[in-house]
């Protein structure tokens, strides 16, 4: 598949250029720098939108803008949360109202599928539209569904995204759990805190997919495998390379390695085992720190990934060590909670 535009809205000034230098928040939260939206979405409708339906029909709108594209054959989103906010408002006013006299809107707009019907509105697009929320597999089943319609021919191109937002109450509900660091001094600071715990995050990222090259596209997504609860180390190394080889890849041919790490010590295990091992001597890259971590982070991954395909340009705030490459070839592997596994391989067109 190809990906003809992208674009997305995260903690970082992402919506219309590559990282330079990364906004740092002090805390273990990090919030989306919002675009003007006024500039793509008619004011009197943004009025009736909740946070997460903008930034999402936002970045679905700037994707397209950045190709000739101006009806996809298909909207595909995934999600975990949904519309957190919505939901929050519609569960309040039926309790305080004792489930009389409510209004339906905050309802209707509460539901997972909310964002993609929006941007099909928005668009007067009564094609194929499908919401995934598959916990961590949520963009990796809007990706692989969107690669099935272009495979089987059903559609010439496909709008998949992911996105998923950050509420004061879902913060403090995920903290009980103990999924967030307590004492960490910024997220720049992230990987130096060797503790159990990350960092809150949320974002949105869509891309616009083809089975026919354009001319001026941003990346080849050779392909996408996931794989759930692996036993050990040894069968998530065997997934990695069965998954190279159904593309006839070495690690050899690899220029850039994207890990999912996200500061938690018990997690980034597997990440360092496999340094020591099958990625060895491969430079690495890391992107947690700069989106946080949440169910579909590796929609913010794969943006960065194929910005830097296109630009052959690999921004400094995105390793560790300093390092100078041109990556043309780069795998993404990716593991939410240790549990829904995720690999991308994208190549330079």
């Amino acid at each position: 598949m190809y990906i003809q535009a992208t674009a997305g809205i995260s903690p970082q000034y992402s919506f219309e250029r590559l990282l330079s230098e990364p906004a740092v928040y002090t805390g273990n939260r990090l919030s989306c720098i919002e675009p003007d939206y006024a500039r793509l979405i008619d004011p009197k409708m943004i009025r009736r939108m909740s946070r997460i339906i903008k930034m999402g029909v936002a970045a679905a709108i700037n994707c397209l803008k950045g190709s000739a594209t101006e009806m996809p054959g298909a909207i595909i989103t995934g999600t975990a949360y949904g519309c957190l906010a919505d939901t929050e408002t519609f569960l309040t006013k039926m309790a305080e109202n004792g489930e009389e006299l409510l209004t339906p809107t905050a309802f209707i707009q509460s539901t997972h599928n909310t964002v993609g019907a929006q941007i099909a509105l928005l668009l007067k697009c009564h094609n194929y539209n499908n919401t995934f929320v598959h916990r961590g597999f949520s963009f990796e089943s809007a990706l692989l569904d969107a690669i099935t319609l272009l495979k089987e021919q059903q559609v010439k191109t496909a709008l998949a995204g992911g996105i998923d937002e950050l509420t004061g109450t879902s913060y403090t509900l995920l903290s009980r759990f103990g999924l967030y660091k307590r004492n960490i001094a910024d997220n720049i600071s992230l990987y130096n805190n060797e503790s159990k715990g990350t960092i809150a995050g949320e974002g949105t990222a869509f891309f616009l997919l083809a089975a026919q090259p354009s001319g001026n596209d941003y990346a080849q997504l050779n392909g996408v495998h996931t794989f759930y609860k692996p036993e050990n180390i040894a069968e998530i190394e065997k997934n990695i390379r069965y998954f190279l080889s159904a593309h006839t890849v070495g690690m050899e041919d690899i220029d850039l390695v994207i890990t999912g790490h996200n500061g938690n010590v018990q997690e980034d295990a597997v990440y360092e085992q496999l340094a020591q091992t099958l990625f060895r001597g491969k430079p690495g890259a890391r992107f947690k720190h700069l989106c946080g971590e949440y169910p579909t982070a590796t929609a913010f991954a794969l943006w960065l990934a194929a910005n830097m395909v296109k630009t052959a340009l690999a921004p400094s705030c995105a390793f560790i060590n300093p390092v100078t490459i041109q990556p043309r070839r780069v795998l993404i592997y990716n593991h939410y909670q240790n549990t829904h596994h995720a690999l991308y391989l994208l190549s330079a067109c």
